[in-house]
């Protein structure tokens, strides 16, 4: 499990609580109506979860990416619109964090539970390639003004805080910004309505000429948005998305095994764990989530040692989970048998919620090009 100190653990237990009260009794209404999970999501700005990332000097958790495995670890178990649009709310956080003397009070605000952040990097016109907006900010002022179709911005219409990415006005590379719900005109343009993660509002959004100053809103400096996204988005996006996907593959776990152990054959008076090949399936379920966990464990300690080969095991850490959450989902359809294509037994959501992470970049196609060219020493991009 996950190398959590005690004071750490404490904080584990809790969100275990209330993921197992407030979310989960809240989960299914979510995905039937494709609503955002208030409750859940006001439940962790009341205890403090919305600063797990943000310094104990700015009022906050104090915590570090083990920590929000665990925490996202157990979300994703109940319900992975939560923990996708709490994962989502730390990488904003995360980038924040590039500069907290500039961004003090909106970090403040998130340790006090009053700001919701998200990002927005994917356009309609790059597609998957989040690393490369077409979007261009114009200069004005002591700022910019940003034009820019955002598409699937999670929790779009509700985060206080837009992380959103652009070309610089000189052209020099990419910025981001921060971008304020109110501001004005942003605009969600299109509803959300998916096969998984239907409670995560992740609308397309539109900026048209918003006006951002750098004083205030430039997160690093203009035509490096690539150390933010990369350096600061990026890590903490892949290792949620690993523990999203082994909380997913959890729950999938769970609901099986209750399943065979508690139904079973009346006419023989025999229970369906009595079948050899059902306990082997369910035995290989426990061991790919198993693997999938220690896996997520050795790369949180590399990103935590500054090894050298850090990032490329990161990048191949969503391709793990997130494979082994849809062959997990699968497995748990197939083992449980008619039982599952129902919705009592739990299994329909997390299978259908597995599988947006393969398709969400970057994909695992791209992971897997960009583990390759790092293992063969070309740059990542280019």
């Amino acid at each position: 499990m996950y190398p959590l100190a005690p004071a750490q653990e404490t904080l584990v237990a809790k969100a275990r609580d209330l993921a197992r009260t407030v979310v989960a009794a809240h989960a299914a209404e979510v995905d039937e109506e494709a609503r955002f999970p208030v409750e859940a999501m006001q439940a962790l700005a009341e205890n403090g979860f919305y600063g797990l990332l943000v310094p104990e000097s700015l009022g906050g958790l104090g915590g570090d990416l083990v920590l929000l495995a665990a925490v996202l670890d157990e979300l994703a178990q109940t319900c992975a619109s939560t923990a996708m649009i709490f994962m989502m709310h730390n990488s904003g956080v995360h980038c924040y964090l590039a500069d907290p003397v500039k961004f003090e009070a909106i970090l403040r605000d998130c340790a006090a539970g009053r700001h919701l952040s998200t990002l927005a990097f994917s356009e309609s016109g790059s597609r998957s390639h989040f690393w490369a907006p077409v979007s261009q900010a114009v200069s004005e002022n002591e700022g910019v003004r940003l034009s820019a179709m955002k598409s699937w911005v999670t929790s779009a219409g509700i985060a206080d805080g837009i992380v959103a990415s652009c070309n610089a006005p000189d052209g020099s590379g990419a910025s981001v910004y921060l971008v304020a719900k109110d501001d004005p005109g942003l605009t969600i343009s299109g509803g959300w309505s998916s096969l998984g993660m239907r409670g995560n509002q992740s609308n397309p959004m539109e900026l048209a000429d918003v006006p951002l100053d750098d004083a205030t809103r430039l997160i690093g400096e203009a035509g490096k948005g690539a150390d933010i996204m990369l350096g600061k988005a990026l890590p903490v996006f892949l290792v949620c998305q690993g523990a999203i996907g082994i909380g997913i593959a959890e729950a999938c776990v769970e609901a099986t095994r209750a399943h065979l152990t508690g139904q079973g054959f009346a006419y023989t008076g025999t229970k369906l764990a009595d079948l050899p090949n059902l306990r082997a399936t369910l035995a290989r379920m426990r061991l790919e989530t198993d693997k999938a966990r220690a896996y997520l464990v050795a790369v949180l300690q590399k990103l935590a040692s500054n090894d050298p080969e850090a990032m490329r095991h990161a990048l191949a850490l969503k391709d793990s989970s997130s494979e082994t959450a849809v062959a997990v989902s699968d497995l748990a359809m197939r083992c449980c048998g008619g039982a599952a294509f129902s919705k009592h037994l739990g299994l329909e959501r997390p299978f259908r919620d597995a599988r947006a992470a393969i398709v969400m970049a970057p994909t695992t196609d791209h992971l897997r090009e960009f583990t390759g060219r790092l293992l063969v020493g070309m740059p990542l991009f280019g």
